[in-house]
């Protein structure tokens, strides 16, 4: 799909008010499209809508829990009531659990598979038959992350979820080819996003306020902001890429996943185990070893 001027066709985001989200709706407007946009966060997503009008396009915003399928399907008839379909469809509403499989709360599972997995099967029902029907193509961007092809004992749950939404993005692009609908899944590094403010923390990671805010210092110091992962999603649209890493971080643990998975699984042992050992540390606790 060409994005280069996108006058005439409708973006959809989910979770556009704030972050990756609103700055790809944004970076949409700017290259002329209009908008339907969601997100649970209604001041966050009011502002959104407005600085999409600013850009001189129309929006159309709505409440919506992704996890709830008959929230998005209410969505998709509030939309295909004013087009037929949508030309880009951005899934991309998300959360994170920082813990263990052991630390994880089995509720919490529901809470992040909901979301994170289910989310995006509810984006792509509501939406896709719509654009398959009007056979004028199009594309579809989940956004997942690099833990979806590298595994953290740190982030069990969300690893799982996004795993998820890869290889879903990758059966999804066989299916749609016929019908000249692109599909790509965007697997962003160490971004810094209102999700490590957000994110729920269990275990070590739990305990306290500090681990929280290394994790947001970290971020914060790394200096990649989701503006630049929204150039990202669109220049991978533009090049029809199947799976899209962005940060050098998350292309350096692709090619180490691909080619060298043996020194990926080493080197995610020695992550852990630092990480452990700093947060005993941390919390004045003796070393195991």
């Amino acid at each position: 799909m060409d994005v280069r001027n996108l006058a005439g066709k409708t973006a959809l985001v989910t979770g556009a008010a704030s972050g990756i989200g609103r700055e790809t709706a944004l970076a949409c407007a700017r290259r002329g499209a209009d908008l339907a946009i969601c997100d649970l966060d209604e001041p966050g997503l009011k502002e959104t809508e407005q600085r999409i009008r600013d850009l001189g396009r129309s929006a159309i915003a709505a409440r919506v829990d992704v996890a709830s399928a008959e929230a998005m399907a209410a969505f998709a008839d509030q939309v295909h009531a004013a087009v037929p379909a949508v030309d880009l469809l951005v899934n991309n509403a998300g959360v994170a659990i920082g813990a263990s499989f052991l630390d994880t709360p089995l509720e919490e599972w529901e809470w992040i598979l909901g979301i994170n997995v289910r989310g995006v099967v509810h984006g792509c029902r509501a939406f896709v038959p719509r654009m398959v029907a009007r056979g004028t193509g199009g594309h579809v961007v989940n956004v997942a992350s690099a833990a979806g092809f590298y595994a953290s004992e740190s982030l069990s749950a969300y690893s799982t979820s996004k795993f998820a939404v890869v290889g879903l993005s990758e059966s999804l692009r066989e299916e749609l080819a016929r019908h000249r609908i692109g599909v790509t899944v965007i697997c962003p590094g160490i971004i810094d996003t209102p999700i490590t403010r957000n994110a729920r923390l269990y275990g070590p990671l739990g305990e306290g306020a500090e681990p929280r805010n290394r994790m947001i210092d970290a971020y914060r110091r790394r200096r990649y902001g989701p503006e630049r992962v929204a150039r990202g999603i669109l220049a991978a649209v533009q090049r029809d890429r199947v799976v899209a890493p962005i940060t050098p971080e998350a292309w350096a643990l692709y090619y180490l996943k691909r080619f060298a998975p043996w020194l990926l699984r080493r080197l995610s042992l020695f992550m852990g185990e630092r990480a452990r050992r700093e947060l005993e540390a941390a919390d004045g606790k003796p070393d195991a070893s």
